[in-house]
């Protein structure tokens, strides 16, 4: 014996309607590169060696040896965490001194937020 299932429409089944509230694909592009810098190990590492000094800044050259890197390797990871915010940099004659950024908290907040849709 076949049993019938009534016809449901997509409107009543509210199945395969886009999203009206979706990351836009620029706002999609900058949080997916928050995300990468955040994703490297390294890069998690300098960040939280940083934040956990007392004066609140780290020359390169003293971020080299906890993480076991070059300069120029440690540098470049520097580099992509401050393209992205979430440190600042200052030259400081040859050696560059980072910090963490003022709003690197919320920036990872706010980027989280909008791509789980909890910022509207």
């Amino acid at each position: 014996m076949t049993t019938l299932l009534p016809l449901v429409t997509t409107e009543e089944a509210g199945c395969c309607s886009p999203a009206t509230e979706a990351l836009a694909p620029d706002s999609a592009r900058d949080a997916a590169a928050v995300f990468k810098a955040l994703a490297d190990p390294t890069r998690l590492r300098l960040l939280s060696l940083i934040a956990a000094r007392a004066e609140g800044e780290a020359c390169v050259c003293d971020l080299t040896d906890p993480v076991g890197l070059s300069q120029p390797t440690v540098s470049h990871h520097m580099t992509t965490l401050a393209k992205v915010g979430l440190v600042t940099r200052e030259q400081r004659g040859k050696w560059a001194y980072f910090a963490v950024a003022p709003g690197a908290r919320d920036l990872v907040q706010s980027t989280l937020g909008a791509v789980l849709g909890t910022d509207r």
